[in-house]
C-alpha cells in the first residue's frame, strides 16, 4: 500500500510540475494550456499506448501454433496471476529482455526478446514473464506511459517556451521574468526524468514481489534477473537507443550507457531486486532450484515469426 500511495505522490507532482511550467512560461493562459495537453496526452496514451511502443520495437506478434510451448507457459502463468491470456510478441534483438504493455489487463501484450528466449532457461523465463504479468496485474503499464507521457511533454513544453522565448500568445513575459523561464526550461524537464526514474524504481520492487508469487518460486526471477544483468552487456539493443524513452518499461534497463544513461537510472540496482527475492525464499541446499532443460531447436513453420529471420525456433 505505501508503494501505490508514494506512486500517485509522485504521478500528481508530475501532473503539477507539468501544469506550473506552462503558469511559469506562459502565466493563466499557458497554465491552462498544459492543462489541457496534459489531458490530451494522458487519453492518446490511455488508448494507444500498446501499440506505439510495440511498433518502436519492431514486435512481431507470436500466434499460439508457431511457439507452442511458449504460449502455453504464459497461458498457465496468467490463470495463476487471475489474468486474460496476453498477446504475445517478439522482438528480434539479441539483447534478452522483455516488458508488458496495454491500457489494462484485456487490452495487454506481453513482449519478449528473442535473446532472452535463446540465453535463459524455461524456469528463468517463466520468472522474467510472471514479473510482466505483474506490472499488468498492478496496471502499471498504463501508469508508466502515462509517466513516460507526461515527461516527454513537459520536454517538449520546454521547448516551446525557448523558441517563445518566454513569453505567452499575447507578448507578456513569463511571471517568473526571463531569468525564471529559462530556469524552468533546464530544470523542468530534469526534474520530470528524476520523477519518472522514481515511479519506475518503486514499481519494479512491487513487480518482482508478485511475479515471484506468479512462478511459484522467487528463486526463478532472481535467476533470470541475474543472467539479464551479465548477458545485457557488450549487446546493443538498437531500438531502445533509438527510442530511450520506453527504457522503464523493461524488466532490466535496456541502454548501454553511450550517452549519460548511467545517470539516470530507470531501475533499481539488480543485486538489491536479487537481494530482497532470495530473501522471500524458503531456505535451500544450495544454489538455484532445478530447472526444466533448455528448449530443443525445432524447425521453424512457414507460420512462425523466426522464419523470416532465417532463425530456427527454440519454442516449436
Amino acid at each position: 500500500m505505501e508503494g501505490y500511495l508514494r506512486t500517485a505522490v509522485l504521478l500528481a507532482g508530475l501532473t503539477a510540475l507539468f501544469i506550473g511550467i506552462g503558469y511559469g512560461l506562459g502565466g493563466q493562459q499557458g497554465m491552462v494550456i498544459a492543462f489541457l495537453v496534459a489531458c490530451g496526452t494522458n487519453l492518446w496514451a490511455w488508448w494507444s499506448s500498446d501499440r506505439v511502443v510495440l511498433g518502436m520495437h519492431n514486435a512481431e506478434p507470436i500466434a499460439p501454433e508457431s511457439a507452442p510451448r511458449l504460449y502455453q507457459m504464459v497461458q498457465g502463468l496468467a490463470q495463476r496471476a487471475g489474468l486474460p491470456m496476453p498477446a504475445l510478441y517478439v522482438i528480434h534483438e539479441d539483447q534478452p529482455n522483455a516488458f508488458a504493455t496495454g491500457r489494462n489487463p484485456e487490452n495487454a501484450a506481453v513482449a519478449v526478446n528473442t535473446g532472452l528466449l535463446d540465453l535463459m532457461s524455461e524456469a528463468e523465463i517463466a520468472g522474467v514473464v510472471a514479473h510482466e504479468l505483474a506490472h499488468i496485474k498492478h496496471r502499471d503499464t498504463l501508469l508508466m506511459t502515462i509517466t513516460a507521457t507526461l515527461a516527454g511533454a513537459i520536454g517538449m513544453l520546454a521547448q516551446f517556451g525557448f523558441l517563445f522565448g518566454g513569453r505567452d500568445q499575447e507578448g507578456r513575459r513569463s511571471p517568473f521574468g526571463p531569468i525564471g523561464a529559462l530556469l524552468l526550461m533546464v530544470v523542468g524537464p530534469v526534474a520530470a526524468m528524476l520523477v519518472q526514474m522514481a515511479i519506475s524504481r518503486s514499481r519494479e520492487y512491487e513487480a518482482d514481489r508478485l511475479g515471484a508469487e506468479i512462478c511459484g518460486d522467487p528463486r526463478w526471477l532472481a535467476s533470470g534477473l541475474s543472467k539479464l544483468e551479465q548477458y545485457k552487456h557488450g549487446r546493443v539493443n538498437q531500438a531502445a537507443e533509438a527510442n530511450p524513452a520506453s527504457a522503464h518499461m523493461f524488466i532490466i534497463n535496456p541502454l548501454s550507457g553511450l550517452r549519460l544513461d548511467s545517470l539516470f537510472t530507470t531501475h533499481p540496482p539488480t543485486e538489491e531486486r536479487v537481494r530482497r527475492l532470495l530473501a522471500m525464499a524458503p531456505p535451500a541446499r544450495g544454489g538455484w532450484p532445478a530447472a526444466p532443460a533448455a528448449p530443443r531447436r525445432a524447425a521453424v513453420p512457414d507460420a512462425s515469426p523466426w522464419s523470416s529471420q532465417g532463425r530456427r525456433n527454440p519454442w516449436g
